[in-house]
């Protein structure tokens, strides 16, 4: 029997929706282990701008160190895509959580369920058996780097900036994986252009000889982003920066089906935060709709990366498997062939899941 404390943060737009199918699934888990798991939830984005002023309030960043993991919703609003001259916005506090706990490593599997090959507009052919393992650097890149308005604000800069330990720690964390799958690397980086790139491929290339028995491939962003489209079976672990892993998996999304489907892991050397990449979608927020099988995903994560708890790991991943074997779906990944009674909401999904897991 394990205790665990985990802090629930759902953010912003259908956050909410999915972060609370993603509890219920932690409660099935520890009933059906023997595990006691405690909560918290706290303030992010949006909705700690409107209720403190800040998009991350000082007491939620205490509870999320406090905190043995944190379940994680979206932040965003279109209050502020609208306004680019904001300068309070909910972005912020992402980026601010991320510095502050340290989460350099994002992880994010794009493992595509069989059921799923009629989702993606790629043709099933190519798709079946992808199943790839990004390593996305997340504290440093253009997100962290000077920027500036000049002219008046007629021209504007952003700096891509590179430090070599923040290559080296990422990267270690991608080879240590490579060696647990198919122990093949391919590193994403624009070298031929930027300087930033070249300190990475640098630092690559010099770390491995410590991995001799993983073999390591360098592909340029442009077609990196070609290939995962059109042999996505030929990458196995990826590791890149923060701007070209932030479109790559975004692009990943449509092997697995769709951006409902995949979750994500940010870890560091404190807490972890384990999170659905699809954001706040706030056209379909309150509408009950979302698909909460990324939350669920994030979950997996969560039990076995930050609890080491792989068996439980896999009873969630099965009972997502069994319920799309089942030819259960939500709206973003049924097809023409969907039966009406098969069409589920979020909650409905949830309870399909919980029921296998019970």
């Amino acid at each position: 029997m394990a205790n665990k404390h985990i802090l629930v943060v759902p953010g912003d737009g259908i956050g909410a929706e999915v972060t609370t199918v993603g509890k219920q699934v932690l409660g099935a888990i520890a009933k059906k282990f023997g595990h006691e798991f405690t909560y918290d939830e706290a303030l992010i984005g949006h909705v700690a701008i409107e209720a403190t002023g800040s998009p991350l309030p000082a007491e939620t960043l205490a509870k999320m160190k406090a905190a043995d993991a944190v379940l994680f919703g979206a932040v965003g609003h279109p209050k502020y895509d609208n306004d680019p001259s904001a300068k309070v916005r909910p972005e912020q506090g992402l980026l601010q959580m991320r510095k502050e706990l340290g989460l350099y490593a994002n992880l994010r599997p794009i493992k595509l369920f069989d059921e799923l090959l009629g989702s993606s507009s790629i043709k099933p052919e190519i798709l079946r058996g992808a199943d790839i393992l990004f390593f996305r650097e997340l504290t440093g890149d253009v997100y962290f780097g000077k920027r500036e308005r000049l002219d008046d604000g007629n021209t504007a800069y952003d700096t891509m900036i590179y430090s070599k330990y923040e290559v080296e720690r990422i990267v270690r964390k991608a080879f240590e994986a490579a060696r647990t799958r198919s122990k093949r690397l391919c590193s994403v980086d624009k070298a031929n252009v930027l300087e930033s790139s070249r300190l990475w491929r640098e630092v690559v290339q010099a770390i491995a000889p410590e991995y001799p028995d993983v073999t390591v491939e360098h592909q340029f962003i442009d077609a990196a982003a070609m290939l995962l489209i059109k042999d996505p079976k030929r990458f196995d672990v990826v590791v890149t920066g923060n701007l070209f892993g932030d479109i790559l998996t975004d692009e990943a999304s449509q092997i697995a089906g769709s951006m409902g489907m995949l979750a994500s892991a940010s870890v560091g050397d404190s807490t972890g935060v384990y999170e659905p990449i699809h954001g706040s979608a706030h056209d379909i927020t309150g509408k009950g709709v979302a698909n909460p099988l990324a939350s669920i995903l994030s979950v997996a994560l969560m039990l076995d990366i930050s609890f080491g708890m792989k068996e439980e790991s896999d009873a969630v991943i099965a009972a997502v498997d069994a319920v799309l074997k089942d030819g259960y779906r939500t709206r973003d990944i049924a097809d023409a062939d969907t039966a009406s009674d098969k069409l589920l909401n979020t909650n409905q999904m949830g309870d399909q899941v919980l029921s296998h897991l019970a």
